[in-house]
């Protein structure tokens, strides 16, 4: 059986954490106070009970010779009174009884013996204003206790809700670190004057991301000195290759120079690419024209359709890189017919194939990964890569889908590429330009 999970946040778990303590303390405290309350005011009662009956005994035993009974409310040999209190006078003793009523207001009972046998009895209900006290004792209580409560939760919100902030900052500015944006620090995201285990938390991550981003150097500088290396002998190769005699042999050793070259050339953009180092140079030009024009030279069988027309300011070198790979992408693992639509800033590449594999969906191109056999069984997964950073140069977004669902028939679907590119272009520095009101109106026009 699948476990529920519920979802809740640190704030309300501290508050309800503080209010659950807070209440058992505040009902704790007022079960002793009350209990305390309760047991002084009874004993109390008892010594005023036994002191009233102390003081009818003497009037009764100074009125002995004359006519009548007890005074004050006093019985002599009352019938009613409790067995436990009866067999204490009987030993001799004054005492004293509380006896519980059903309505809940106990009765005190006194009694001493008498020369002769006799027992001298006193009870009363419990005293109406002692009963009252109790009542606005049980009632402050009450309000106390809710108030600690009611207490407790909101300085559990104002504690929780600034620790939740934090947090909520940390995993925020964590999330940009993840999506490539290293210069991101955590400990600056977090802030603040209180130095807790969320500044360790950030201290630890932004620590991490140094390493990473170190190692990811390290790599890249490895990877751009290996293909700067092999750059010169390869081309040596290919050059003495052109030397050999005409050949099938020939061929194939010019063929595998020139795929090694290209190999060589694509690693060393890659790894320019990731520097962050590259800056598109920006023209003006029609997307719809410029795109028609050079997949005509890259390919003329493929399909361009314009649904409409837009002015951009991008890279027309980096654009046809971007188109070439694609394109290649769709000729190598798709299937005819390719077609290409433009429709503003938007352009979208679709080939008729098995579409991209589920890697690549989920988690974007990745150098010398070529997917699954069924769409890329060969080269070197460098294309998509190279057109994705050549993208993020320009300041674009290039997306990947399927255009039909896991598991419908091969030939059916085909994948989709779709380049993104942005409303304002970005600077030589690679920032976007902040733009006037005016001039705002004057790109949307």
């Amino acid at each position: 059986m699948k476990r529920l999970a519920l979802r809740t946040g640190v704030r309300w778990k501290i508050s309800i954490a503080i209010a659950a303590v807070g209440a058992l303390i505040a009902v704790a405290l007022s079960l002793v106070v009350h209990n305390a309350a309760r047991v002084s005011m009874i004993e109390n009662a008892r010594e005023v009970q036994l002191e009233r009956l102390l003081g009818a005994q003497r009037f009764y035993e100074a009125t002995s010779m004359q006519k009548g009974g007890p005074k004050f409310g006093a019985k002599l040999n009352d019938p009613t009174i409790p067995p436990s209190l009866r067999d204490e006078v009987r030993k001799n003793r004054r005492a004293t009884h509380v006896t519980q009523t059903p309505d809940g207001v106990p009765e005190v009972w006194a009694a001493v013996p008498l020369a002769g046998g006799d027992v001298l009895s006193l009870h009363s209900r419990f005293a109406d204003r002692s009963a009252t006290i109790m009542d606005d004792l049980d009632r402050a209580l009450i309000i106390g206790s809710v108030s600690v409560v009611f207490g407790g939760c909101a300085l559990g919100v104002l504690i929780g809700g600034q620790l939740s902030r934090r947090l909520r900052k940390a995993a925020a500015a964590a999330g940009r670190v993840a999506q490539g944006q290293t210069d991101v620090r955590v400990r600056e995201a977090v802030g603040g004057v209180v130095r807790d285990e969320t500044d360790e938390l950030a201290r630890a991550v932004d620590a991490l991301t140094d390493a990473l981003n170190e190692r990811i150097e390290a790599e890249r500088r490895v990877t751009a000195d290996i293909a700067h290396e092999l750059r010169t002998p390869v081309t040596g190769l290919l050059t003495a290759a052109e030397l050999l005699p005409p050949g099938r042999p020939t061929e194939l050793v010019r063929d595998r120079a020139q795929a090694m070259r290209t190999l060589v050339e694509d690693v060393l953009e890659v790894a320019r690419l990731d520097s962050a180092s590259e800056r598109a140079e920006l023209q003006m030009l029609p997307l719809g024209e410029f795109v028609s024009r050079r997949i005509g030279l890259l390919d003329p069988d493929v399909t361009v359709r314009v649904v409409h027309e837009s002015w951009v300011s991008t890279d027309p070198r980096r654009l046809e890189r971007i188109l070439g790979n694609l394109l290649g992408n769709a000729a190598k693992h798709g299937s005819t017919p390719v077609e290409v639509t433009v429709e503003g800033r938007v352009v979208r590449v679709r080939d008729h194939g098995p579409g991209f594999p589920e890697e690549l969906l989920r988690d974007g191109p990745s150098r010398f990964r070529t997917g699954s056999m069924d769409r890329a069984g060969h080269g070197h997964g460098l294309g998509l890569t190279i057109a994705a950073g050549q993208a993020r140069v320009l300041g674009a977004r290039l997306t990947f889908r399927n255009a039909a669902p896991s598991g419908a028939a091969e030939g059916t679907g085909g994948a989709i590429a779709v380049l993104w590119l942005p409303e304002h272009a970005p600077t030589d520095t690679g920032s976007f330009p902040v733009l006037r009101m005016a001039d705002q109106r004057q790109a949307s026009d």
